[in-house]
């Protein structure tokens, strides 16, 4: 009994020094698609992988837009759950909007109603810092990470870098452990010139050398061995052109409505309770896109339960884009070049998922994962409890862990 005991301490206190000596820095390629990985141009991502974990891709939630799926990844809910339903939504009962680059209401609390990592991490004595990471700026300082600093997109990617070794090198009781590290590129290049265009292979090279900079900045202050790296993305990215736009007023014709989003899905509510009519005539146009009522809408998007969805969603089909008469000419004067927020299900959308460091086991490939679960797989990595409500499963993805 004695030997089974001392065994027992030796375990508990091996675990707890463990946690205390583990960085994990979680990084964000927006707009990264899970196989730019494959075009022979990132040999420090590569390396990454060979020695830990690489999954074949991570699927986004639905919708495959940039706010709903970094809040998924660092809550473990569906955008559903979590109350960030698209990058630009209004709620119908106050009038307030929500938008993206509108730091005013991006700062509200009140909008998010998942909990944050850096918050669990937090209630566990884990100190946390967030360079750029959507939510980690509220005005509310108890939601915010230990440190953090405020998105501004033109900061020189070195200087993230920079930022991010800073803080490893703090004294030990002010250093944080875990880390977001945040990069637009990839994202912002495929909008503009569509995901296989040479900007785009140049924008993936630039992120490849960022990640070796990272990798070999960890080196230098001598905290390799102690640091896991992350590298995500929250969507992909695929081909759209002006030939294939999908005008509902065609179908929808003189009946009253009002539409939020627009391009690759778009919610619709009738403002005199023709939901039905509505409804109705864009299903029987339905083409090139799918229509739904909100309460048919297919369990695999997990998007009908919250009060800011609207009774009709329309999702179109993959390089399709939805617009009406009062949007057309703008829209087509800027939908070249690439899109994302289509059907999860949709390998265009998919994201990359590689990890390596002391928590994780060398030279495993995977299937695809889904975001939802990088919460609870940070959750193990430092032995904490999760939140009450989560999507994710740590036993879903606890297997890539040593």
């Amino acid at each position: 009994m004695k030997k089974i005991t001392i065994l027992l301490l030796f375990l508990n206190s091996a675990i707890l020094f463990s946690q205390e000596n583990t960085y994990t820095i979680l990084v964000s390629f927006d707009g990264f698609r899970w196989d730019y990985l494959n075009r022979g141009i990132t040999p420090n991502l590569n390396k990454i992988a060979e020695s830990g974990v690489k999954a074949i891709s991570m699927e986004p939630c639905f919708p495959s837009k940039t706010f709903p799926n970094h809040l998924s990844i660092i809550t473990g809910m569906y955008p559903e759950n979590h109350g960030i339903i698209s990058n630009y939504f209004e709620n119908s009962a106050t009038g307030e909007i929500y938008k993206l680059g509108d730091t005013s209401v991006t700062k509200d609390e009140n909008w998010y109603t998942g909990e944050f990592f850096w918050e669990t991490a937090n209630k566990n004595g884990i100190k946390t810092a967030c360079y750029f990471w959507p939510a980690s700026d509220l005005r509310n300082k108890d939601r915010r990470p230990t440190y953090f600093k405020d998105y501004v997109e033109s900061t020189p990617n070195e200087k993230r870098i920079e930022g991010v070794l800073n803080w490893l090198q703090l004294p030990l009781v002010e250093r944080p452990h875990f880390i977001t590290l945040y990069f637009e590129l990839a994202d912002d290049k495929g909008h503009r010139y569509g995901p296989n265009s040479d900007e785009v292979n140049q924008a993936i090279m630039r992120l490849d050398s960022l990640a070796g900079m990272l990798v070999e900045g960890i080196n230098n202050i001598g905290l390799t061995d102690e640091t896991n790296l992350i590298f995500v993305s929250d969507h992909g990215m695929t081909e759209v052109s002006n030939d294939r736009v999908i005008n509902i007023d065609d179908s929808i014709g003189e009946l009253e409505y009002r539409i939020s989003g627009d391009g690759p899905f778009a919610m619709i509510d009738s403002p005199n309770g023709r939901v039905d009519k509505i409804y109705q005539a864009l299903k029987q146009n339905e083409k090139n896109y799918k229509v739904y009522l909100k309460e048919d809408v297919p369990d695999n998007f997990h998007y009908s339960k919250n009060p800011l969805i609207l009774p009709i969603l329309i999702v179109a089909d993959l390089g399709w884009s939805i617009t009406t008469d009062k949007r057309l000419k703008s829209y087509t004067k800027y939908s070249s070049g690439g899109n994302h927020g289509f059907a999860n299900y949709n390998l265009d959308m998919h994201a990359i998922f590689l990890a390596s460091g002391p928590s994780f086991k060398n030279g495993l490939k995977i299937g695809s994962v889904r975001n939802i679960d990088i919460y609870p797989l940070l959750c193990a990595i430092y032995n904490i409890p999760e939140a009450e409500k989560v999507d994710g499963s740590r036993e879903r993805i606890k297997f890539v862990l040593k």
